[in-house]
């Protein structure tokens, strides 16, 4: 049985989390997915052109490998707290509370947010450190 898709949560959403969108999974939502956050790659040419040109692949799984290593590395309590997945052109992660989904995003969002961060961000990470 398909669910109807959960409408994005403008609290948390207002496009001040471009590219990520955040969905309050409400009745659709168990203890350990109560949001989930997204990224539609499918027309972000200029992102994936930023990973290709650091050596990495840019698909959603590539995202969240990287996105799961800066969380590790600045909050690693948080991962307790989120599950993070990416296949093909989708990027998704799961919080399990508004706060958790909030502290992903302070984290992960500034990073993301423009191109000119990603760059940045992906020129210090080694290739040789990641899957994707």
């Amino acid at each position: 049985m398909l669910l109807p898709a959960p409408t994005p949560t403008l609290q948390l959403m207002a496009n001040t989390y471009h590219p990520f969108l955040v969905y309050d999974l409400q009745e659709h939502a168990t203890p350990e997915r109560q949001y989930r956050i997204v990224v539609d790659l499918s027309e972000m040419d200029d992102y994936y052109a930023v990973f290709e040109k650091h050596g990495f692949s840019g698909s959603g799984a590539s995202w969240a490998e990287h996105i799961e290593t800066i969380v590790e590395e600045h909050n690693p309590e948080l991962l307790e707290h989120i599950e993070v997945a990416g296949e093909g052109e989708i990027f998704r992660a799961y919080a399990d509370s508004r706060a958790a989904t909030q502290q992903f995003l302070h984290l992960v969002h500034p990073i993301f947010a423009d191109l000119g961060s990603l760059n940045k961000y992906l020129s210090q990470a080694d290739p040789g450190d990641f899957f994707e």
